[in-house]
């Protein structure tokens, strides 16, 4: 979520508009953008119940925005904002109307944990956040059903998280609708120059570091070492796809299960061919996603998720679940789908798509122009544009 508002902000400031980001109150300095102001304010650091107190101060600092400069709109992400309908009430009267961009539910998030319990994913509920999920998880849905009634335009970043809300919530018969799928940074995730000698040298290094030769298929995933993210799957299902096949997996992402995955991955009998990196920086990143022959997303529940296009832009085939929103961004010509909750069918896509440089390559090239035409950071300010005056 601070991704796409970065970049959403950074777009629109680059179009010569002006913007005003209101969040969380850190430690840490914003990154100054020309054209867009960064307000911290205070929140309460407890799971779930920070989306109130930090909706509280942000409307309070909302008001004192638009009695120095008018605000034209106010964009709201939910589920990390939580109004109830007189807060809605409020900044329609005395600010601005409100547009609510849903990043998926916490209902959905909910159900993915229980989806993560049942197909034995480890340490599913040892995360505070996650407890709290499956006990107030519909406390909290009347806050994200008070957007769905109270905002002038709903924006699901997916057609899964709109019918989503359409079975969950209270939708207006009249409700002004529009699915806006979020686009990545298509300057910092390209695909690899093959005959540029900095990439050579890379994954040259890189190849040194996990003790994998040139001829060995490199499988990525990346992603919060969450359980919904499926990572205990994946380990499993790459059990199976590596006593057939030469492949090597680096797993990228902070959590707290590296030291359970790392145990698992041991107890599997697979901890030479797994790697898991927590620390890696965005540009480390791009250069792990162009090496790669291909990314897998075994996760359990997204309302969108952006690391499939991260990986389509770079040209590395997508392997994900034939579940959710993940459908509407891949297909068989960028990567495969498999059965959610399917070992045996993660594995054999593994397998299948490791077996053609080719073909991956073909794929690869399909997945970056798909990016290109329908997930960019220019078409999301583009979109936003024309929901904001029609929401004025």
């Amino acid at each position: 979520m601070g991704s796409t508002v970065f970049h959403l902000s950074s777009k629109l400031a680059e179009m010569g508009h002006r913007v005003t980001v209101i969040t969380r109150r850190s430690g840490g300095n914003p990154p100054i953008v020309e054209g867009v102001s960064v307000i911290g304010v205070p929140w309460a650091k407890i799971p779930m119940s920070f989306t109130r107190s930090y909706g509280r101060h942000a409307l309070r600092e909302l008001i004192k925005i638009n009695e120095r400069d008018n605000v034209d709109v106010v964009h709201l992400h939910c589920p990390m904002v939580s109004w109830d309908d007189k807060q809605f009430s409020t900044c329609h009267s005395k600010v601005a109307p409100v547009v609510s961009s849903m990043h998926g539910t916490w209902l959905g998030e909910r159900d993915g944990l229980l989806l993560a319990a049942k197909f034995g994913e480890p340490a599913v509920w040892s995360n505070p956040n996650d407890i709290a999920i499956r006990f107030l998880a519909k406390r909290y849905a009347k806050f994200e059903n008070s957007a769905v009634r109270n905002s002038a335009i709903i924006v699901p970043n997916s057609h899964a998280t709109k019918i989503d809300l359409e079975t969950r919530y209270d939708a207006p018969d009249n409700w002004d609708c529009e699915v806006v799928h979020w686009g990545v940074d298509t300057q910092m995730f390209v695909p690899p120059h093959r005959d540029s000698e900095d990439q050579a040298h890379f994954e040259s290094e890189m190849r040194g570091r996990y003790s994998i030769s040139s001829e060995t298929m490199l499988v990525l995933a990346v992603g919060r070492l969450a359980a919904r993210k499926g990572h205990g799957m994946l380990l499993r299902s790459f059990k199976r796809a590596s006593d057939t096949t030469d492949v090597h997996l680096v797993i990228i992402g902070r959590g707290s299960l590296k030291r359970r995955l790392t145990k698992m991955a041991s107890s599997l009998g697979i901890g030479d061919k797994v790697s898991i990196e927590s620390e890696m920086d965005f540009e480390g990143i791009a250069e792990m996603y162009r090496s790669a022959d291909v990314v897998a997303y075994p996760s359990y529940y997204e309302g969108q998720g952006l690391i499939p296009l991260e990986a389509m832009a770079s040209g590395t085939p997508v392997v994900t679940v034939d579940h959710g929103p993940l459908p509407e961004m891949v297909d068989e010509s960028v990567g495969a789908l498999f059965e959610m909750g399917s070992e045996e069918a993660l594995a054999q896509a593994i397998v299948n798509e490791c077996s053609s440089r080719e073909i991956l390559l073909k794929k690869g090239s399909e997945g970056r122009n798909r990016v290109m035409e329908k997930f960019t950071l220019l078409g999301n300010a583009e979109s936003f544009l024309e929901i904001y005056d029609r929401a004025r």
